[in-house]
């Protein structure tokens, strides 16, 4: 997901290869209308297969459809189509096709070759649901008619019932797939199935009176039946309301029962004592390849473990200096429970006093955010509290705005208990989840025209979530961390991204326990143990993610360094934040190729 096209770049390059080709007297290449017929292909195909990504991005011509993707007939036409595309980029060779369309095939072929790859493993078809990130949650949260779901016209609500009876058939297809999944080892640790059930059990409660009559009314995926838009007649209320009744009393409610029953009478008693991948059926390689695919490197779980190590030490030291700069008497462990516990950093009792901070936030730095960006997003951005039904389980997130921009960009900010909500890090989440973080990276590739559409919507973690770490060291650039709290957030932040290195590599490769990653973490930031602990247990649903974002920020660093040490005089940060944004979501050895061309670039001017 990413950024706007810098045209002076684009005209910088042509005129960078026209300068270096004219004296071999060779034809630049121009572009290919065969490849981007190719690419047009390959990103309509992708939607097609994936109807649910074309509805986050605002495309609406499939927001009724929900394919059976844990279907023998799904994967099968997924990996055929994956294989088709890596074969048809072979007619294309690279002397023929611009940088630009150069890099599209890079990418393109990485991310087939990696579909291919994650979908060789049957984790995904045997364990389709877990507590943070699978799609009954989207649905869930897409039911409230507050998301990404439109819900502003008859067909809108017609579209939306025709999801929901086949997304009825996937919910009992992961009933029968789990079951299949218990036979052959795939299942879930236990402590990942205890937060799953309450979310199931939250959508089989329904209102039923003394007389045994039934009132869906306040059950979550009814909310669009009290939002109809005015202009609704009443014939359209009337029908629509029989409809959705209908399809939640007869097909969505026994489905949530029924699931919610499997899970506590079956599924928890098998779930896997053990914390980590590797305790499934070809778990290690598994990890081996999340490594690869969230981190896009070669890097090994030992080598990362390692660097985790050091980046811990190193970010311990800096922590020291801000526990002497506040005067704290005491042990480094002794000053985090300090900030865990201090009083006058819970200064809320609303939900809305935490959100309204935020904008505070925002407001206080925009001033300074030419200083290191030329470019800006046009897209919309507004702050939100977590919807409840996954609050208590939730990180703060960022939601991209729709391709178009009709639809805003939302930052999520779950607050189970806003007098116990903590704002020593809320400058540095602010940065990460929004401006000039996810918000300004997402949002700028929608709206470059320059790149093919399959690249706008593209998400290579250790390129996403390495620059919204990134952007968070930008806070004093930017006018903040004037408070040493908040700057003892952004270390805090930091360190919470060292420990992931260390606590995922522990469980999915060396065997640690879920107690024993929260116990290193405990020992070495200030989070709470309940923040922990959700943290720890997400790392467990998805192995390597965690990975991505240090990997990510420390290339970014390193480019950046290199590029001030090269360029010297003649470094402009505005310009390499450019040079960073302009290609969207890429993998980093790509980046760093990109880079290092820029910079040879402008050597020779």
């Amino acid at each position: 997901m990413m950024k706007k096209v810098l045209t002076i770049f684009l005209i910088f390059n042509l005129l960078f290869i026209s300068c270096k080709e004219e004296p071999k007297k060779e034809n630049v290449p121009v572009k290919n209308s065969e490849f981007a017929d190719l690419l047009k292909n390959y990103s309509e195909g992708k939607l097609k297969l994936n109807p649910t990504d074309a509805t986050f991005i605002g495309d609406s011509r499939f927001d009724d459809s929900f394919p059976n993707v844990l279907s023998d007939g799904y994967q099968r036409e997924r990996d055929a189509f994956h294989t088709k595309y890596v074969s048809k980029l072979e007619d294309f060779k690279d002397s023929d096709l611009t940088e630009s369309e150069q890099m599209s095939k890079a990418v393109m072929a990485w991310d087939c070759k990696m579909a291919l790859a994650q979908y060789s493993f049957k984790n995904d078809v045997y364990m389709p649901i877990n507590q943070m990130w699978t799609i009954n949650l989207i649905m869930t949260q897409w039911a409230s008619g507050t998301s990404a779901q439109p819900f502003k016209t008859v067909e809108n609500y017609n579209n939306w019932l025709k999801r929901l009876d086949q997304y009825n058939v996937w919910l009992q297809t992961a009933e029968e797939r789990m079951k299949e999944g218990i036979e052959k080892g795939y299942v879930l640790p236990k402590s990942l199935i205890t937060k799953v059930i309450p979310q199931f059990d939250a959508l089989t409660t329904v209102k039923t009176s003394a007389e045994g009559i039934t009132d869906v009314s306040e059950h979550l995926y009814y909310a669009p039946i009290l939002a109809f838009p005015d202009s609704f007649s009443s014939e359209n209320k009337e029908q629509l309301t029989e409809a959705y009744t209908k399809i939640l009393m007869e097909k969505l409610l026994p489905s949530f029962r029924s699931m919610a029953f499997f899970l506590k009478s079956n599924y928890l008693s098998a779930g896997r004592e053990s914390s980590g991948i590797s305790d499934i059926p070809n778990g290690k390689a598994y990890y081996n390849h999340a490594i690869k695919f969230y981190t896009t490197t070669t890097m090994t779980a030992d080598e990362i473990h390692d660097l985790g190590l050091k980046e811990v030490t190193r970010i311990l030291t800096e922590m020291e200096k801000v526990k002497q700069q506040v005067g704290f008497n005491g042990e480094l462990k002794e000053f985090f429970n300090y900030v865990r516990g201090n009083k006058e950093l819970m200064p809320y009792t609303d939900p809305q006093e935490i959100i309204d901070n935020f904008n505070v936030i925002h407001n206080k730095m925009k001033p300074q955010l030419k200083k290191l960006f030329s470019n800006k997003p046009k897209a919309g951005f507004i702050v939100k509290q977590t919807e409840k039904f996954r609050e208590a389980s939730a990180s703060a997130q960022y939601n991209p705005g729709s391709m178009d921009g009709k639809r805003p960009g939302v930052f999520y900010v779950p607050i189970p208990d806003a007098s116990t909500y903590n704002v020593f890090s809320d400058e540095a989440l602010f940065l990460h989840e929004a401006i000039p973080g996810h918000h300004y990276q997402i949002s700028m590739t929608q709206e470059n025209t320059e790149l093919p559409d399959f690249r706008k919507t593209l998400w290579y973690s250790a390129y996403g979530e390495g620059w919204a770490l990134y952007t968070e060291s930008l806070g004093k650039e930017l006018g903040l961390y004037t408070d040493p709290y908040q700057y003892f957030g952004m270390l805090g932040m930091e360190m919470h991204r060292a420990i992931r290195l260390v606590v995922d590599t522990g469980i999915h490769a060396k065997g640690w326990s879920r107690e024993k990653a929260i116990q290193y973490s405990l020992d070495n930031e200030a989070e709470g143990e309940a923040s922990i602990t959700s943290e720890i247990e997400r790392y467990m649903a998805n192995p390597g993610q965690a990975l991505s974002y240090k990997i990510g920020q420390l290339k970014i660093r390193e480019l950046r360094a290199n590029a001030e040490k090269q360029l010297g005089e003649n470094f402009d940060i505005r310009e390499f934040h450019n040079q960073i944004l302009e290609t969207g979501s890429i993998p980093l050895a790509l980046l760093e190729n990109k880079i290092n061309d820029w910079i040879a670039a402008k050597q020779k001017k």
